[in-house]
C-alpha cells in the first residue's frame, strides 16, 4: 500500500505554469471559476452562489490535504495569475490510483495550458506518489476534457450509463486511466523474486 504524505506541500512548475497550494489569496478566481456556469457545465455539483461556499471549500480541502487524502493545486501563471486548480480528489492508497480533476477559467481554455498542468501532475503522482494508475470521470458530453485526455495517452476505460444521479436526472460517466508502467514492472518483478 502507498505511503502518502503531504506534510510538505509539492510545489511543481513547467515551461510556462506554477503549481501552489491554493489558499485564501485565491479566493475571488475559485469563486470565478465554481461560480461560473459554464465552467461548471459538466461538474455535478451546483454552481457556487456565494464567496462563502469557497471558504468552506478551502476549509474541507486543507484538511484532506493535511489527513493525506487529496492534493489540490492552484494552476498560476509564471505571474502568480491564477488561472484554474488540478488534483488527486480520491486517492486509493490500497490500489495504488489516483483520481485527477481540473477546471480552468474560459479565458485560459484552448491555449495547452491544461495539458501542461495534466502532465505535471501526473509525473508527480507517478514518480513521488508512486501511483500505479491515475484515473479521470469525465461526462461523456465534455468533449474537450476528453479530448485533452487522450492528448494526455490516457486511454478510455470504460461507458457507464445513467450511473449518477444530479439535478433531477439520471446522467453518463466515462472513466479514463493512465498506468505507469514503471510500477507495473516493478511489482512484477517483485511477485516474481
Amino acid at each position: 500500500m502507498l505511503d502518502i504524505n503531504f506534510s510538505v506541500f509539492p510545489e511543481l512548475e513547467t515551461d510556462r505554469l506554477k503549481l501552489t497550494r491554493t489558499d485564501l489569496s485565491h479566493v475571488n478566481e475559485l469563486f470565478k471559476m465554481r461560480s461560473n456556469p459554464e465552467v461548471m457545465k459538466y461538474i455535478p455539483r451546483p454552481p457556487a452562489q456565494h464567496q462563502e461556499e469557497v471558504f468552506e471549500f478551502l476549509t474541507t480541502m486543507d484538511k484532506m490535504i493535511n489527513n493525506n487524502e487529496m492534493i489540490n493545486w492552484s494552476i498560476t501563471l509564471k505571474d502568480d495569475t491564477m488561472i484554474g486548480t488540478i488534483g488527486y480528489y480520491h486517492i486509493k492508497p490500497e490500489h495504488y490510483r489516483a483520481e485527477i480533476g481540473y477546471m480552468l477559467l474560459p479565458a485560459s481554455q484552448g491555449q495547452g495550458y491544461i495539458t501542461e498542468a495534466i502532465a505535471a501532475v501526473v509525473r508527480y503522482g507517478f514518480n513521488v506518489m508512486r501511483l500505479h494508475s491515475v484515473e479521470a470521470v469525465v461526462d461523456p458530453a465534455n468533449i474537450a476534457s476528453c479530448k485533452v485526455l487522450e492528448k494526455c495517452s490516457f486511454s478510455k476505460e470504460g461507458h457507464f450509463k445513467e450511473n449518477e444521479f444530479y439535478n433531477g436526472k439520471f446522467i453518463d460517466t466515462v472513466i479514463y486511466s493512465k498506468i505507469n508502467m514503471e510500477t507495473a514492472t516493478q511489482l512484477f518483478n517483485k511477485l516474481k523474486g
